[in-house]
């Protein structure tokens, strides 16, 4: 049997209005919600201007894995986080828009954690404040936009 734990995925950038259906298709296929043990999400609920933060209790190995890979395939940045269990720490995992994923060890409450090693690889306190605010990645507002035209047509 798998581990479940609580996590929740912070999503920004821009999403074409024509993948919007697969993206709420994934969100759908996780139960997600804007609260936790909350009602499932419509679209509805989307609020113009933020970034789309939901959770889920119960959730495999802590990831959203097709809803993740969906973003990370269009550039869209997501900061997810996951209580952890026998097998692994509390884990935030970042993604910027471009780029790799980037996972850091955390706390029950979401705060980074830094080891000795990091910080002996890292040598200078700059590079121990610059590894805290990528840690820290503040998620842009998600946007939907129009899918772009081609010739006239859509």
């Amino acid at each position: 049997m798998v581990d479940r734990v609580s996590a929740f995925i912070t999503i920004g950038g821009k999403l074409s209005s024509q993948q919007l259906p697969e993206f709420l298709d994934l969100i759908a296929q996780e139960d997600l919600s804007l609260e936790w043990d909350g009602k499932p999400f419509e679209v509805s609920q989307f609020v113009p201007g933020h970034p789309l933060c939901l959770m889920s209790h119960e959730v495999a190995l802590g990831q959203f894995t097709q809803l993740e890979d969906f973003c990370f395939a269009r550039g869209l940045p997501f900061r997810r986080w996951c209580d952890g269990c026998s097998s692994w720490m509390p884990q935030r995992a970042v993604f910027d828009g471009k780029g790799d994923v980037v996972y850091i060890d955390t706390d029950g409450g979401d705060r980074a954690l830094l080891g000795r090693n990091t910080v002996t690889d890292l040598e200078t306190f700059e590079s121990i404040v610059a590894w805290f605010d990528a840690a820290d990645f503040t998620v842009p507002a998600l946007e939907i936009v129009p899918h772009p035209e081609r010739n006239g047509h859509s």
